[in-house]
Parts: structure tokens; C-alpha cells; sequence
């Protein structure tokens, strides 16, 4: 018995769940046309890789739905030669994608046994507090759902440089996009889509009298 045809899989992604989900950036759709996503999940669970659902990769985390990553990508419209980092990379997925893309991609995780399950190149060190190594970078990719971005992250873009990712509001995770500029940072959130969560980006506690 043959396996799935991913092949098709992909080609439905695409035309069924993106294009008809407001994910309208052509470079975008053609990345996710051209990577092949059930690389980058176990293998017991390639068979669930294209479907519009988070697909658990272990160590508590997950890949995103293709709907997620589709709209954080048209939102950010990555440019050939732009410096990206990717915080949460796990193992690779979105990093793969912008590579294709054209970007110069620094992969963040901190989790060692999701990168040794990289198929990208991928640097080990807190989520929170970014790549300054890297830095100043154009994009940062955050994927997955936050309480919070850190000023520290948001220092390593460049002037004018964006932000994409989720926040998590009382169970809820909206997609948001966020620019710095000469006067601050400011976020904008445009859209409700189930997203996975990331560790590590918790308040710190208030102080209590």
C-alpha cells in the first residue's frame, strides 16, 4: 500500500486553505508550494502534516497550521536578501520557508532535541531573549503564540525593521504585526487563528505590597 501523495497534499494547501484564507502573498504561496512540510514533523505524524491543525512535534511544542504561518507571511511580505530571525524555529519549518524565500534566515531555539531534529542550521539559546549575534535583522518571525515580546528582541531590528508572530489574550491568539520605529514599537493584531504557544515569554510577576 502506497503512502499519502504529498505532492497533492501541498498543491491542496495551497489552493484550498491559503489562497481562499486571505494568504495572498505570491512569494509566500509558492514557498509553502515548494517546501515539504511533512519533512519537518515525526514521521508518525506526516500523514497529519497539510491539515489546517497544530501537528505536536514533543517537548511540549507544535507546528503551526499552514493558515497561521500563510497569514504571518503575507502580513510580513519577506524580501529576497532581508536578514531574518526566527525565534522558536523548532524544527525548521518557517526557516525553511523564508530561506526559500530568499532571506538570510537565523534559526532560534532552545530546545536541544528539536534541534537536532533541525533541517536547517539552527543556533541554541533562549527564545526571550532573541539573537543579538545576528542582529539588526529587517524581520523577526515569532512562531508561536507570546504574552508578550520583549523589548530586548525588539532592539535587534533594524529602523523600520517588523515584527510578526501571536499573542496569547486569555486563551485567545491573535496574529499581529508590529513596526519599529523613531518613536517606539506599536503592534497591530489582524486576525484570530489557533497558533501554538512558545515558552519562556510569561510577564514577570507584579510587585505585591
Amino acid at each position: 500500500m502506497s503512502g499519502p501523495d504529498f505532492s497533492s497534499l501541498r498543491r491542496a494547501m495551497v489552493s484550498n486553505q491559503l489562497r481562499t484564507n486571505k494568504v495572498t502573498d505570491a512569494a509566500a504561496l509558492a514557498a509553502m508550494g515548494a517546501v515539504a512540510r511533512e519533512r519537518f514533523v515525526g514521521e508518525d505524524q506526516s500523514g497529519v502534516a497539510y491539515r489546517d491543525t497544530i501537528v505536536p512535534l514533543g517537548e511540549g511544542r507544535a507546528l503551526n497550521p499552514p493558515i497561521a504561518t500563510g497569514r504571518l507571511l503575507s502580513a510580513a511580505q519577506p524580501m529576497a536578501g532581508e536578514a531574518v530571525l526566527v525565534i522558536g524555529s523548532a524544527t525548521g519549518y518557517v526557516a525553511a520557508l523564508l530561506a526559500e524565500m530568499g532571506c538570510k534566515v537565523t534559526a532560534l531555539e532552545e530546545s536541544p532535541a528539536l534541534i537536532a531534529r533541525a533541517q536547517v542550521p539552527t543556533v541554541e539559546g533562549p527564545l526571550a531573549a532573541g539573537w543579538s549575534a545576528g542582529a539588526p535583522y529587517d524581520l523577526i518571525y515569532i512562531d508561536g503564540a507570546v504574552e508578550r515580546i520583549p523589548d530586548a528582541v525588539v532592539d535587534q531590528l533594524v529602523a523600520g525593521g517588523r515584527v510578526v508572530g501571536a499573542l496569547n489574550e486569555r486563551g485567545v491568539t491573535r496574529l499581529v504585526i508590529g513596526r519599529r520605529v523613531a518613536g517606539g514599537f506599536g503592534l497591530d493584531a489582524f486576525a484570530d487563528v489557533e497558533t501554538a504557544s512558545l515558552p519562556g515569554f510569561a510577564p514577570a510577576p507584579a510587585f505585591v505590597f
